[in-house]
């Protein structure tokens, strides 16, 4: 009974440890930050599939030099059109918080930025556009060891 019931502690603690996950922030590039990318954009897709976004975490954006960065929808982001899903952020560093499970497109509006590989798509969740399988997100993990710790609890 004890060893259950140590089990039983161990689980609610890791429920508790996930419930309590923080968001993340993320700097577009990493040490590149947002600029036109010398290879175009497989700079940005990789630097995209490298991570795994989730509601609440921020992306920066950060340059210097004669840049700006504009959310557009995916059909502007495809044909590299300035028309901006809100305002165009002309300073930097540009702050955005994910706030939902849907891709975001972002690209630069100066001159020929974005045909040159400067925009970078951010896939929340499970709509990571390049995962082939969904993941299990922290609130799913969450509710099932929940689950887990509630039935070891009513059959001991």
């Amino acid at each position: 009974m004890a060893t259950r019931l140590g089990l039983i502690v161990c689980l609610i603690a890791v429920v508790s440890l996930l419930k309590g996950a923080t968001a993340a922030t993320y700097t577009v590039g990493d040490e590149l930050g947002w600029t036109i990318p010398p290879l175009g954009s497989v700079a940005y897709k990789t630097w995209a599939r490298g991570k795994v976004f989730e509601i609440g975490d921020v992306i920066v954006f950060n340059w210097t030099g004669t840049h700006d960065v504009a959310e557009v929808t995916k059909e502007n982001y495809d044909n590299c059109t300035d028309t901006a899903i809100s305002e165009i952020q002309s300073t930097s560093p540009a702050n955005f918080t994910l706030t939902s499970n849907s891709t975001r497109y972002f690209i630069c509006t100066v001159s020929n930025h974005c045909e040159l590989g400067q925009k970078v798509t951010i896939g929340i969740g499970n709509d990571q556009w390049w995962s082939s399988a969904p993941s299990l997100t922290v609130g799913a993990l969450s509710a099932v060891l929940s689950t887990i710790a509630i039935s070891f609890l009513t059959v001991f």
